[in-house]
């Protein structure tokens, strides 16, 4: 498919050549716009093959000659969950469980598709500042793809996620401070070395790498959208690129709606989408002094706060923080409940769950998905 770019704050049109940054007039992130619609449903090659996401090419950025650079990322299953959904009062609930992906988390899909793009624009070396997963992913891809990258990480990272990371080569700097922090000593490297800056956001890629969740999820119900959707939301790349996925294809007929109502999960140690929703505002405000053992979600400043809270609002959704011990104990329900290896932003989305359910926000005959982002392992054991 031939795209375009759009600019997701003013609306600027561009081409997709080159290595795009941010909008140069308002500084917001750019989405991919297809020239023509999703073509008729469904032709895609069967699950069997193994393409994992890149089965869904024909609605990805990827020109018919060209090659993705991937791990086999994507595919991952939606599993029922009854014992958890009894737990909860949930009577269809399943977990999208995305550490069965090549790296260990939902990070590989957007990264997968970031690092295709670049390359086949000529990016020679990559940059990019990490809570954690995304490092590991981008370090893989870079990898994989034989370009060099540099890695900002707070030194507060889980050790064994700064593990893979060199574990894959990468280039990686420790830095006292959060991923803000961080963004900052990337953006310096970017500049001062020509680097192809892979921050959330950043770069319009990720996104449609992350778009496939929401593909697969239509998909694994049958061509049939879910009720609601809970999702742990730092960066919230994957929650936009799900918002945008299920608007093309209800504007495509490969389903009919409405959109499932979305809901971002944060910690109450760092919660700029739940503090911005509840003030019904249309950016986020950075957050001072961010604390979580979800490190995923220690995100002050999100880039893609005003998307976030569109897609929300579109949505009929919502967002909720929900305290540490709170995330830790629905980590273990999920893996004691479903045997999930559940990372602490999975547990985040599991405890938000029983609180929405237990609200009356959420019906209980609704159909739910709820989010494992990544494997457990790699943040350790300390967390019980």
């Amino acid at each position: 498919m031939d795209w375009t770019l759009e600019c997701s704050g003013c609306g600027k049109r561009q081409g997709a050549g080159g290595l795009p940054t941010v909008c140069g007039d308002c500084g917001s992130p750019w989405l991919v716009r297809y020239a023509t619609r999703y073509p008729g449903k469904p032709s895609l090659p069967p699950a069997a093959t193994g393409e994992g996401m890149w089965r869904y090419r024909a609605l990805l950025p990827l020109r018919e000659s060209e090659r993705p650079v991937t791990l086999g990322e994507g595919g991952t299953p939606l599993l029922p969950a009854a014992r958890l959904g009894a737990a909860l009062g949930a009577a269809n609930l399943w977990i999208k469980d995305e550490s069965a992906n090549p790296t260990g988390s939902f990070k590989a899909r957007g990264l997968s598709a970031a690092v295709t793009r670049a390359v086949a624009a000529g990016a020679g070396r990559f940059v990019l500042p990490t809570a954690g997963n995304a490092g590991v992913a981008a370090a893989a891809y870079g990898a994989r793809a034989g370009v060099p990258v540099k890695v900002f990480a707070p030194r507060s990272t889980p050790r064994p996620l700064l593990g893979q990371i060199a574990a894959y080569g990468a280039d990686l700097e420790l830095v006292d401070g959060h991923i803000g922090d961080c963004g900052a000593r990337a953006r310096a490297y970017a500049a001062e070395h020509s680097a192809m800056d892979l921050s959330t956001l950043r770069e319009p890629y990720r996104i449609e790498g992350k778009k496939t969740l929401g593909l697969e999820i239509a998909e694994q119900l049958g061509w049939r959208l879910p009720g609601a959707i809970i999702y742990p939301a730092g960066g919230g790349t994957g929650l936009i690129g799900m918002w945008k996925a299920f608007g093309e294809l209800i504007e495509s007929g490969w389903v009919s709606g409405p959109m499932p109502r979305l809901f971002a999960v944060q910690s109450a140690g760092c919660a700029p989408v739940v503090r911005a929703w509840e003030a019904h505002a249309e950016r986020c405000e950075p957050w001072p002094d961010p604390e979580t053992v979800a490190s995923g979600l220690r995100v002050p400043a999100p880039l893609g706060g005003a998307l976030m809270l569109r897609a929300l609002r579109e949505s009929g959704g919502g967002a909720v923080a929900v305290a540490d011990p709170d995330l830790v104990d629905g980590a273990r329900l999920l893996a004691e409940r479903e045997g999930i290896d559940a990372c602490p932003e999975g547990g985040a989305a599991v405890a938000a769950a029983r609180r929405l359910l237990a609200a009356g926000l959420i019906a209980p005959a609704a159909g739910v998905v709820v989010f494992n982002t990544g494997a457990g392992v790699l943040y350790g054991r300390d967390l019980k």
